[in-house]
């Protein structure tokens, strides 16, 4: 079954720290409804995606706890987003908070609605991949613990379209634009999009401001300082931007495709374009409806590309670093305890790890290379697993890191620029009005 980006994000995304150091974890639970502070220990979480490794895991800590078992209640994404708001505001929450960290988070723990979880991790935090779990964090302190996989982003290509072009994999933007022209000579679609989804846009832009500026960009951007999007990396991104949309990498149709049927990855796999930027989670698009394209060696992958004479370290990436668990303050003191002992022992064991890289999925936490070798899938587990470990900076997607509002603005501004109905000027000059 492919899965797409949608539904991990709102359905279960990201990464997952572990028992043990050299294996996935241990223990768990699950059961109920729940909710609100200090009725006991209560949990939210989403239907979809990973949801049987949450079901397993709370299931192993209410046998191993039955004075002290865990009621849990899934919802659908956007029944979700309603409700968890407005019950965390009240105090009426779940003991476990679901979330995607980013802004949200940051609103969470400037309202004090979750407790500092940074004393009471000690396994999680040497087991978990420390550029996943620095997403928690607020202020240097760990807020929220990664629960699941992680989605980083890369670029898949048609190593059969590519071979036709003469194209080898670009590992700088100018090698990138060179091969856009050789495969344009040979009438192929350089670059599937879809540009009707908006949200794939994005990638583009947020890697760019990355590989020019570093992390550090962004990161003003989300701190919410003002002018922060004025900062030289956006305007020189924007400028490569339009230098591959101008030369014709999208093609002019891009702006028809939908990523949510998955059009995009069957333009690669019908051989009707080249090259691909998109998150791990389509590699089971590929696997699932091109199985034989897949198994003749049509496929092939690589990170994005340096950008020369940017800052940005070519180890970074952009994704979903995993969903988070954070602790709320209005738990009592022991139910606050518990939890932090279930994030810290229990959160995902062997099994949950093994199910998850059976969904071609990988579990962010550290030494479990031998898992992946195993699997049949190991060699691209393994390439995202060591982008994942290996980064420098793992960001989270600026449409789930900043605000809904600012998000629509992000999308709706930067589709504009890629139609040629907006100038870079007019995102930026957007962008900072948003800084309150």
């Amino acid at each position: 079954m492919s899965v797409s980006r949608r539904q991990l994000l709102m359905g279960a995304v990201a990464s997952a720290p572990l028992f043990a150091l050299t294996a996935c974890g241990s223990g768990g639970g699950r059961q109920g409804a729940g909710g609100g502070g200090g009725g006991g220990l209560s949990a939210w979480a989403l239907t979809g995606g990973p949801e049987k490794v949450f079901r397993d895991t709370f299931a192993q800590w209410n046998k191993k706890n039955p004075d002290h078992k865990f009621k849990v209640q899934y919802f659908a994404n956007d029944s979700y987003k309603q409700k968890i708001r407005t019950s965390v505001g009240s105090g009426n929450g779940p003991t476990l908070i679901y979330s995607w960290a980013g802004g949200t988070l940051k609103d969470y723990v400037a309202s004090k609605d979750v407790v500092d979880l940074t004393d009471k991790i000690p396994t999680l935090s040497k087991r978990a991949i420390p550029s996943v779990l620095d997403v928690g964090k607020v202020d240097g302190k760990v807020y929220a613990v990664p629960i699941n996989n992680s989605q980083p982003e890369l670029i898949y290509y048609n190593k059969k379209l590519f071979k036709e072009a003469g194209v080898e994999v670009p590992k700088t933007w100018s090698e990138l634009l060179d091969a856009v022209k050789k495969l344009k000579a040979k009438n192929i679609l350089p670059i599937a999009l879809a540009g009707q989804s908006q949200w794939p846009e994005l990638m583009w832009i947020e890697f760019l401001v990355d590989r020019i500026g570093g992390p550090e960009a962004f990161n003003k951007a989300f701190q919410q300082k003002k002018g922060a999007w004025s900062d030289p990396a956006f305007s020189k991104a924007f400028a490569k931007l339009k230098e591959l949309i101008d030369a014709g990498g999208f093609g002019d149709k891009f702006g028809s495709v939908v990523a949510d049927n998955n059009a995009d990855a069957a333009l690669v796999y019908t051989n009707k374009a080249a090259m691909l930027l998109q998150g791990n989670w389509v590699y089971t698009t590929f696997t699932t409806d091109a199985k034989k394209w897949v198994d003749d060696g049509n496929l092939g992958w690589f990170a994005f590309p340096s950008v020369e004479g940017g800052k940005g370290d070519p180890s970074n990436v952009y994704g979903n670093p995993a969903n988070y668990f954070s602790v709320s303050s209005k738990a009592s003191k022991d139910d606050q305890d518990l939890a932090a002992k279930f994030l810290d022992e229990y959160n995902l064991d062997d099994k949950a790890c093994d199910e998850l890289i059976d969904m071609g999925l990988i579990p962010a936490v550290q030494n479990i290379e031998s898992k992946l070798e195993a699997s049949k899938d190991k060699d691209f587990l393994l390439f995202t697993y060591n982008q994942t470990k290996n980064a420098k900076s793992f960001q989270l997607s600026w449409d789930q890191a900043l605000s809904d509002k600012q998000a629509q603005t992000v999308l709706a501004k930067l589709s504009a620029f890629f139609l040629g109905k907006a100038t870079a000027k007019d995102f930026i000059s957007a962008m900072n009005g948003t800084i309150k």
